[in-house]
């Protein structure tokens, strides 16, 4: 019996000292231990544990675990190194970072190693060694499957071949074409490719044409340029033309019948001056004293457009319109966007309403969904509406003045209830009529603006709640729903927040998430007007979530609305058009509608809304490019937005323009990059230079094809005594 309980503990030991070795070969597949090292970690350097780590060793290397590099040291065998799945990250220099999905960290491959891997390819990877970082690093082992994704380029045309050199810089190798098989392709055009093949050892990858753009610099090729890099139409297919064009476009006493009528009601429109699209109009009459109705009325697109048929599919795959710097590509075609459902003045529209009775304390005393029929009396410009508020005089000035009253009280509520106020300033151009930038100015949000924004925001909230909110009996069950979500930021977000704006002088002590939203606030109007504004208000965007599309509500923290959704503008986002067909459906009294199949479709919107942002960014970029081109070694004023372990950024003082100063371009030193900190410091002589900084730049290159600005520090300034420190 002793003997058998003997045996049982020297079992257990040896696996205990196995499991110990194993992990130690994992955790550092490119190591070679010892066996006094692996003997003395597992268990102890005695002769018996040196005796029992050689018999497990011998046990692995049997099973082709482990081998013997040298007289007794041992490491991993290359086959039994950690492997995993993911996809490729390519950085600029032809490195790859793949990231794997549950893993903390991406795993770095250095490009000798990235066995002709691409941005976007799904990959095997093996992990070799962790650097002295603690950054895993590893070996691509297989191409499990290419990215499709294009790319767009400028054709170089030689006498046997033609290369094409990307925009993007997460494609750094040139693309081979053949001339044989393109034979029309000219030099300094733009194209569009996709990668075929790229055989080892080649050392370009062979790609295959799938469109030609134009001429490099013309203004229509570069946004056609931008549109195709994010995979994003520019036209409408001729079915879908012809499909907009057969809708019927008479609006029949019989439909108007079925609508509640507001055509005897003062209605009106507040949009952009440059807008083609009116798809919300506000209505207002007074009830009695110190009770008014309100009605915000919506393009009835889904009147137009339905379920399935080839106008809705192509408006699903959109999911949004898209807003570049100087054209609109939209969801919907022009016909159904610009005329059938545009709420045009002096003209009978189709419309979906939510229409509220308040009175002066904002209480809403009733409320009504559903279809209706407007007349438009009068199409406004934010300005033209700007200038009856501050004049109190004007077409309709009672209305507005009054709406313009109730806004405000709904804003000033809002914010005491912990909405958050992020009002960016938005960067515009004036072109002239060769898309060339001649200015860049910057958007103020004004009253007539926020007049708007008001009732859309409770029109969309209500409506959320109509559909969200349990109700009594028997119709208690969760209804099917389309929300706009925005999550709580991440507390570590917040933490490093609180540590950038603490060297500007602010801090914010608040915990708890409507303390936070208050702090947030009572930050942006101290800043409001100073050097330091941008970069701030960047950062805290940065430090939230980003608001998605989703059936699963779980509110939305930066509006304090415990119920949120998109209503208000069906013509340009297509989760407008699902939230419609829900409400109708609901006030039908239909049944909960598939959950999976509109989560789908949240998904995908969301995605593209993704997509569309970055388009617009990359539209702005290269107009902001093209603005400095005759500004090449001038010198500017500017502060630092961003670092990153290659470069410095700067944004511009006056046209908040963007450029990179490279680390290897700063030969007074050597930078490291601490990201902890926000910050660059020089290894031999200590000089820092941290996110807000102040400094002055000359501007040594415009590359339009990257959209790429490239600047050289001229000096820095102390912020307090604003005394400048050249840089060599």
């Amino acid at each position: 019996m002793k003997k058998q309980k003997q045996r049982s503990e020297n079992g257990a030991r040896k696996t205990d000292r196995t499991s110990i070795i194993l992990s130690m070969f994992r955790e550092f597949p490119n190591n070679k231990f010892s066996l006094k090292h692996l003997a003395s970690a597992s268990g102890g350097a005695t002769k018996e544990g040196r005796r029992e780590t050689l018999e497990i060793l011998g046990r692995l290397f049997e099973e082709g675990v482990v081998e013997e590099c040298a007289r007794e040291k041992y490491r991993l065998m290359q086959t039994h190194l950690p492997h995993y799945e993911g996809v490729a990250d390519m950085a600029p220099s032809g490195s790859v970072y793949v990231k794997v999905e549950g893993q903390e960290s991406d795993i770095f491959v250095n490009q000798r190693n990235a066995a002709n891997a691409l941005n976007g390819d799904r990959v095997e990877v093996v992990v070799m060694h962790r650097g002295r970082n603690g950054q895993l690093e590893g070996e691509i082992t297989r191409i499990i499957e290419r990215n499709r994704k294009p790319y767009v380029g400028v054709a170089e045309v030689g006498a046997h071949q033609i290369f094409v050199r990307a925009d993007s810089r997460r494609m750094p190798m040139d693309i081979y074409l053949s001339k044989r098989t393109y034979p029309d392709v000219r030099d300094g055009e733009k194209v569009v490719v996709r990668i075929a093949d790229w055989l080892p050892g080649s050392k370009s990858p062979v790609g295959e044409l799938v469109e030609r753009l134009g001429m490099a610099g013309n203004n229509d090729t570069e946004m056609h340029s931008i549109l195709a890099e994010y995979e994003l139409p520019y036209r409408f297919e001729p079915e879908i033309e012809e499909a907009a064009q057969a809708i019927d476009a008479r609006v029949t006493a019989k439909e108007i019948a079925q609508r509640r009528d507001f055509r005897g009601v003062t209605t009106f429109t507040v949009d952009p001056a440059d807008a083609k699209d009116f798809d919300d109009a506000l209505s207002v009459r007074k009830i009695k004293d110190g009770v008014w109705e309100v009605g915000v009325h919506i393009a009835d697109v889904t009147h137009y457009v339905r379920p399935h048929s080839v106008i809705d599919d192509e408006a699903v795959e959109r999911g949004t319109s898209v807003y570049l710097v100087d054209r609109t590509v939209p969801m919907l075609p022009e016909r159904l966007s610009n005329e059938l459902c545009s709420l045009r003045p002096h003209e009978t529209s189709l419309c979906f309403s939510a229409v509220f009775t308040l009175n002066e304390n904002l209480d809403i005393l009733e409320e009504w969904f559903g279809r209706t029929v407007i007349y438009s009396d009068r199409r406004f410009t934010y300005q033209e509406a700007q200038e009856v508020i501050e004049t109190g005089r004007g077409d309709f000035a009672d209305e507005i003045l009054k709406l313009n009253g109730l806004a405000q009280t709904l804003r000033k509520e809002r914010f005491r209830n912990g909405s958050i106020s992020f009002e960016r300033e938005e960067a515009k151009f004036d072109l002239d009529e060769n898309g060339k930038p001649l200015r860049v100015y910057f958007k103020e949000m004004k009253e007539s603006n926020q007049l708007i924004e008001e009732f859309m925001l409770l029109a969309n909230r209500r409506v959320a709640e109509f559909v969200g909110r349990k109700r009594k009996g028997a119709q208690n069950a969760e209804r099917t729903f389309v929300y706009r979500v925005h999550d709580k930021p991440n507390s570590d977000k917040m933490a490093q927040f609180r540590s950038f704006v603490l060297r500007f002088g602010y801090q914010m002590k608040a915990e708890g998430n409507k303390a936070v939203a208050k702090e947030i606030n009572r930050l942006m109007k101290k800043i409001h007007g100073k050097k330091e504004e941008n970069i701030i208000s960047t950062l805290a965007i940065r430090s939230m979530a980003k608001a998605t599309y989703t059936t699963d509500n779980i509110g939305h923290y930066g509006l304090a609305f415990d119920y949120y959704t998109h209503f208000t503008s069906p013509i340009r986002r297509y989760p407008d058009m699902m939230v419609h067909r829900l409400l109708a459906h609901y006030l039908a009294g239909g049944k909960s509608e598939d959950k999976e199949y509109y989560e789908r479709l949240c998904e995908h919107c969301s995605a593209m809304e993704v997509r569309a942002a970055d388009a617009e960014r990359a539209s702005i970029k290269y107009k902001m490019v093209e603005f400095m081109l005759d500004k090449l070694n001038e010198e500017f004023d500017g502060h630092i937005s961003g670092i990153t372990e290659w470069g410095i950024y700067v944004e511009l003082e006056d046209t908040k323009i963007e450029g990179m100063v490279a680390l290897r371009d700063m030969t007074d030193d050597f930078y490291l990059f601490d990201e902890e900190n926000y910050s660059v410091k020089g290894r031999e002589h200590g000089r820092t230079f941290t996110l807000g900084d102040e400094v002055r730049i000359r501007v040594v290159r415009a590359d339009l094809q990257r959209k790429q600005l490239d600047f050289d520090l001229v000096a820095s300034y102390d912020f307090d005594t604003k005394e400048a420190t050249p840089v060599e």
